[in-house]
């Protein structure tokens, strides 16, 4: 494992360290035949915007929302996608780098999980009770993920994150829940720090430290000794809008062991890297396993579908909360997910994503070096976060963003983006040549 770029990084000097040696692209990979696009004109987008501002509360909502999150240029529209690949309202073509925020980790419109998921649904879908596909998913994830005993499921990564919460506090009959500062669990008031209809009083048994930190961490948990139900905590930093940072495993390792001297359960959230980086919980590879654990997005490739896995330890507290919803059981989500499974590992889909994004990574390296502008790739290459020096505002990444998509690639100027196994090298070629004409065009 080596640095990859640390230039400008500060105190994040420690955020690149990537598997494999930094190797300039070389220009036969872009290809050659690609030529600038036409661009036609967000005709159709704007009066779709118009008419949403009449009947969507500002328009549109949550992350989903490019109005006064992303650049100008962006649409708010999509009216078609396949593999890597989005149209939008007016047919402009994208390759994509976000996989609709993470969920499409096998690409949009997969055949076979996508056959998967309809003969399932021609069957049954939901009813009464659940199908027998309930039992299977349940029995290929125990098999699959080293600390897994037991499986239950619901259809959001903050479901998932809300469920480990109940069921470490069930366990423990104690209140307090440590969380890093900074860190996405979810968007429910509970997890939600940043917005108004979240008053304070539910954050009182929240208490913060800092991602990496092991003082800042054992300084948190002494003050909430013989308070403590659990520590949960990103499988890597992922914030938004600041640089990536992976785990260092000395701090993994401590987690792991004030929650066993507490009694407390550790909680993995890997609703957003789950899969990507490892077809075992994120952090089997270095050695730590979670009590309990969050999937979500990519777990069904874009079929609605979230999972809370546990170890023995958490069964039977498990059984004492009541945690449902109408659509939690439907079955054609889970045939996909066992589906998506199967592909990823046929694939070894980890490491094709990480080939393919330190691909990318480099190429966009030795472009930002010849046309003179510092950038920081931070986090791991198959959701990596690309991001300027110098850029407090973010009006660089905006800037590039803006250009790149005119060109015909989707990138995110603050947030990790999300390779898939859809992408291919002529993709990772072909958007290379484009953000080539994006860097000289940005100056």
């Amino acid at each position: 494992m080596v640095a990859f770029h640390t230039r400008g990084l500060g105190k994040y000097e420690n955020i690149l360290i990537i598997r494999g040696h930094y190797a300039r692209i070389p220009r036969s990979l872009y290809s050659s035949s690609i030529k600038r696009r036409a661009v036609t004109p967000m005709e159709r987008d704007n009066e779709l915007r118009e008419r949403a501002a009449q009947v969507i509360p500002g328009g549109m909502y949550g992350h989903m929302s490019v109005l006064r999150r992303m650049p100008p240029e962006y649409p708010q529209y999509f009216e078609r996608a396949d593999g890597c690949r989005l149209w939008d309202v007016d047919g402009n073509e994208y390759i994509d780098y976000m996989c609709s925020y993470g969920p499409m980790i096998a690409g949009y419109g997969n055949p076979r999980i996508r056959q998967a998921a309809d003969a399932q649904r021609a069957r049954m879908d939901i009813a009464n009770a659940p199908a027998a596909v309930i039992v299977e998913l349940a029995e290929r994830l125990v098999h699959q993920v080293t600390h897994a005993e037991w499986a239950m499921f619901a259809k959001n990564g903050n479901d998932a994150t809300t469920i480990c919460v109940m069921c470490a506090r069930a366990r423990a009959d104690k209140p307090v829940i440590l969380v890093a500062n900074g860190a996405y669990h979810g968007a429910q008031p509970w997890a939600n720090y940043m917005s108004k209809g979240a008053p304070s009083d539910e954050h009182q048994y929240f208490h913060p430290y800092q991602f990496n930190n092991v003082t800042s961490l054992d300084a948190a948990a002494s003050k909430v000794r013989g308070r403590l139900a659990g520590i949960i905590v990103s499988a890597f930093r992922h914030d938004a809008g600041h640089h990536q940072e992976l785990t260092d495993p000395g701090f993994a390792r401590r987690v792991r062991e004030i929650c066993d001297e507490e009694q407390a359960a550790l909680i993995l959230d890997d609703v957003r890297a789950g899969l990507r980086l490892s077809l075992d919980a994120s952090w089997s590879a270095i050695g730590v396993h979670p009590d309990l654990s969050a999937w979500g997005k990519g777990l069904a490739n874009g079929e609605p579908l979230a999972a809370v896995l546990g170890n023995d330890l958490y069964r039977d507290a498990m059984t004492k909360i009541f945690v449902t919803g109408s659509f939690w059981y439907q079955a054609a989500p889970m045939a996909a997910a066992i589906e998506t499974l199967d592909v990823l590992s046929e694939l070894n889909g980890p490491r094709l994503m990480g080939h393919l994004g330190q691909q990318l990574r480099d190429g966009l390296y030795e472009q930002a070096q010849r046309h003179g502008h510092g950038i920081i790739q931070s986090g791991p290459a198959q959701m990596p976060t690309l991001m300027f020096e110098d850029d407090p505002k973010v009006e660089k990444g905006m800037a590039f963003c803006g250009l790149a998509i005119k060109e015909g690639v989707f990138l995110h100027p603050w947030h990790n983006m999300f390779l898939s196994t859809a992408h291919t090298e002529e993709d990772i070629g072909q958007s290379l040549e484009a953000t080539d004409r994006a860097f000289r065009q940005l100056g």
